[in-house]
């Protein structure tokens, strides 16, 4: 087996057993199972479960940017409908069956007071949503904060969703978000 057969093996290996049951649950040997990939060339690949727990969040970190800029640019014209539109996604994401929650928000929770690699880009993803928001209502002329309430949303969003297991959570943030745009729009 390549290498690059054997990382996204073990890659999606991993992601799938770490959304079902934490990271902390879940160890090197579980992760050669499902992947199908030898004990040896999986510590060749990834020297530490660290390693592959930041190799993970990495690379959902990359999907997740990824298709909240797609969703929005393929179904909104406006930096409103932009903002808006990542609220969509995210009730799409969590009427999926095997949504578990945010990856980087569970990690963080597991991790995040013993490791500093899983803490940082946890804080990277979610000041990447920040951003996010933040190019769609600065091109709105409205005040910079509202791209703090708007990650605040749909984090919180994330959270609830993750514990309650339903999409609701999506479409009560949105109506949120919709009353503070337009609030700033207004003023």
């Amino acid at each position: 087996m390549d290498t690059e057969t054997a990382e996204l093996r073990l890659l999606e290996a991993a992601e799938t057993l770490f959304d079902e049951r934490g990271v902390q649950a879940v160890g090197m040997d579980d992760i050669r199972t499902a992947s199908g990939v030898s004990l040896k060339r999986l510590y060749q690949l990834y020297p530490s479960k660290d390693h592959l727990v930041w190799a993970v969040l990495n690379r959902r970190d990359g999907a997740v940017r990824e298709a909240i800029a797609a969703h929005g640019a393929a179904h909104a014209t406006t930096p409103y409908d932009r903002a808006l539109a990542v609220f969509d996604y995210l009730g799409e994401w969590f009427a999926d069956p095997g949504f578990r929650g945010c990856a980087f928000i569970n990690t963080f929770g597991e991790m995040g007071g013993i490791s500093p690699d899983v803490a940082a880009i946890a804080r990277g993803h979610k000041q990447a949503l920040r951003e996010y928001f933040a190019e769609q209502t600065n091109a709105l002329g409205a005040p910079s904060e509202l791209a703090d309430q708007l990650a605040l949303l749909a984090n919180g969003a994330m959270a609830v969703a993750g514990i309650d297991g339903s999409p609701e959570p999506a479409a009560h943030a949105k109506e949120a978000a919709r009353v503070l745009l337009d609030a700033a729009l207004r003023s």
